[in-house]
């Protein structure tokens, strides 16, 4: 009997199909095993959102300048899931954290769709900013063409100089003879218009037309204060001061619970050099409304200006405890701190700022 030859192809045989099953049952078996601990475990957690902080919580964080408070404020403007309004909302408390990224983020917000979220974005740019910077950021707005934007960008460089409002000088002065010709042609004509045309009217020093203005403007609201505060500011300007004092002490004689008036008499006589008459005005408006930081903090310079430093001192630490996010007051009293030698309260205050905003110029200028 004959042999097969030697270097013949290999005799099948049953190993192979043997070893692809035991291969395949070992794979189901690790499957298998691993379905009931992912059963056991529960649904794995999806990775962390990029905004882990909700709207509310951010907007409190930062209106009460808790540490970490820029930072999660700077957050939220990422999210495309805002509403105009709540935006704006941000926008209102972005003063109060000055810094490149709160400026880039003021200007992305001045090309927005909605109205007010620009105008809430002039608003700040007016806060962060002054002088010539204010107007290399909102001066392009002149340009727009929503009207209600071009109108609220001039209103924001009316008290500018020449100087300071640069290249848009003359973009400026088109955009508020368009304004009057707007408010002059205005039916019915309204108190809130008549002031806001004598303000124009200021801004190209014709005062003539600015006093008819404002008697337009009481004639149809005697009681709107600003339009009265207004006049009295612009007979001090006419070198009127008496006829000035008398009508401030009439307003003053109506409303006597007015903490605007008092605050503006403890103003005026500021600027009369009457320092310490006006802080009878000026305490006495605090006293009215003694949750506006404004008065108190204008009541607190006039009081350092009298070199009671203490006294001046408790104003602002009362506005801290008020709004610890108050940047302007926090920065003043770190003056003060400084002026009466109390180191160990201003880096205490450095370093709460700094737990707010690290990247705050008052920090980065080694204040």
């Amino acid at each position: 009997m004959s042999k097969p030859p030697l270097n013949g192809p290999p005799v099948e045989s049953n190993a192979r199909p043997k070893w692809r099953l035991g291969l395949t049952i070992a794979v189901l078996a690790i499957a298998v095993g691993a379905g009931v601990l992912w059963l056991r475990s529960g649904p794995v957690t999806p990775p962390p959102a990029v905004h882990t902080i909700a709207y509310g919580r951010a907007l409190e964080q930062a209106h009460d300048g808790k540490p970490g408070a820029a930072r999660v404020l700077f957050q939220q403007f990422a999210r495309t899931d805002l509403s105009g309004v709540r935006r704006a909302g941000l926008l209102v408390e972005l003063s109060n954290f000055p810094s490149p990224q709160a400026l880039k983020l003021a200007g992305a917000a001045l090309h927005s769709d909605e109205n007010i979220v620009r105008q809430a974005a002039i608003d700040a740019i007016v806060k962060l900013v002054s002088g010539s910077q204010r107007s290399v950021l909102l001066g392009p707005l002149l340009d727009e063409k929503d009207q209600a934007t071009r109108f609220s960008a001039a209103k924001a460089l009316l008290g500018l100089t020449p100087d300071d409002v640069g290249l848009y000088f003359s973009p400026l002065e088109q955009v508020v003879e368009e304004y009057k010709n707007v408010l002059v042609a205005a039916t019915p004509a309204t108190s809130q218009d008549q002031l806001q045309l004598a303000r124009l009217y200021l801004h190209t020093d014709d005062k003539m037309r600015a006093a008819k203005a404002l008697d337009q403007a009481l004639t149809l609201d005697p009681g709107n204060l600003d339009a009265a505060l207004a006049q009295i500011d612009l007979l001090d300007q006419q070198g009127q001061v008496d006829k000035a004092r008398q009508l401030l002490g009439q307003l003053l004689e109506h409303n006597p619970a007015s903490s605007m008036l008092q605050h503006a008499l403890g103003m005026w006589l500021l600027n009369h050099g009457q320092s310490e008459y006006a802080l009878l005005g000026l305490a006495k408006a605090v006293e009215l409304d003694p949750d506006n930081n404004d008065f108190r903090y204008d009541l607190a310079v006039a009081l350092h200006g009298l070199e009671q430093l203490e006294p001046a001192q408790k104003q602002l630490e009362d506005i801290m405890q008020r709004q610890p996010a108050n940047r302007r007051a926090r920065v003043l009293l770190i003056h003060y701190w400084q002026e009466s030698g109390q180191l160990q309260k201003v880096q205490v205050l450095l370093a709460e700022l700094e737990q707010q905003n690290p990247d705050d110029p008052a920090l980065q200028q080694g204040l």
